[in-house]
């Protein structure tokens, strides 16, 4: 298992406020898996990305990331998790870029901070501008580019110090639909060629089409997952599956459409079937 979090709670102190943007989130993820995690705003789907990428320490449970535990590591040892394990992509370019360095400066800063010798730099940039379709741009600056190709530079810089684990929070936030069909399929085409495990955090329930799975994230629990499969039964085609997830200590988050149609938001009965299944049902008040 690649990453796996149990019980997970991050709690941040506003003034004399409390806030727990996770509370008992559980979550696997194999090795070079592309997830998308969705949720609305203030769910706590980027709490979980920054926890999971090192910019924040959790405050309780399990946080484990290839056989690291983040919960464990110094200071020392997590700045270099963040600097050599992990490559984040952002919304907002100007989080991502230098403008007034080119995209090859860009893409090959990283590796010089990492003291990274000139051969090395040079055949590793060249290989990201090819890999994200920019080599004909290698000299612009970042005025001269466009949005969509501002974010391929963004991606190219996440990975230039090789990371094992890409992380992009809202990364087509800020592009049109055809744009961002265009990185979504970049980052697909990444995931391939490199192995890399992949999390993108984003508001669109449509990157379910792009993704091998999807979280969902209500109130710092992990909700629901959503499985694409192959289906073959009158010729290949995809089928996705929403699973409603039963955490650690057997809470269940019953999606909110669901609720609202056996009418209930308070207590329930569960009945066993004679087949072992499960049936939820509203309390007679009458």
């Amino acid at each position: 298992m690649f990453i796996y979090c149990e019980n997970l709670v991050k709690i941040y102190k506003v003034a004399d406020l409390e806030v727990i943007a996770l509370q008992g989130f559980d979550l696997s993820i194999e090795e070079g898996e592309m997830v998308g995690i969705v949720g609305s705003s203030g769910s706590g789907k980027s709490t979980f990305l920054n926890v999971v990428g090192g910019l924040d320490r959790p405050s309780a449970g399990v946080m484990m990331v290839n056989g690291r535990d983040l919960l464990k590591l110094s200071n020392r040892e997590l700045e270099s998790y963040r600097r050599h394990e992990v490559g984040f992509i952002w919304q907002q370019s100007a989080r991502n870029l230098i403008p007034y360095l080119t995209a090859w400066e860009n893409i090959e800063l990283p590796m010089t901070i990492a003291g990274k010798s000139f051969k090395e730099k040079r055949e590793w940039t060249a290989e990201l501008l090819n890999s994200v379709g920019l080599w004909e741009h290698r000299k612009h600056k970042l005025a001269q580019l466009s949005g969509g190709q501002q974010q391929r530079v963004a991606i190219g810089v996440a990975l230039a110090n090789k990371p094992s684990l890409l992380l992009g929070d809202e990364p087509t936030g800020e592009l049109d639909s055809a744009t961002a069909d265009e990185i979504m399929a970049l980052f697909q085409t990444l995931n391939k060629e490199l192995g890399l495990t992949t999390i993108i955090v984003s508001h669109d329930p449509q990157v379910a089409q792009m993704v091998d799975r999807v979280i969902t994230i209500r109130d710092g629990r992990m909700s629901s997952e959503t499985v694409r499969r192959l289906v073959t039964d009158d010729g290949p085609d995809e089928q996705f599956d929403e699973l409603v997830v039963v955490d650690g200590v057997g809470r269940l988050q019953i999606p909110p459409d669901l609720r609202g149609k056996i009418g209930t938001s308070g207590r329930v009965i569960v009945q066993e079937g004679e087949d072992g299944s499960l049936t939820i049902r509203p309390v007679n008040r009458e």
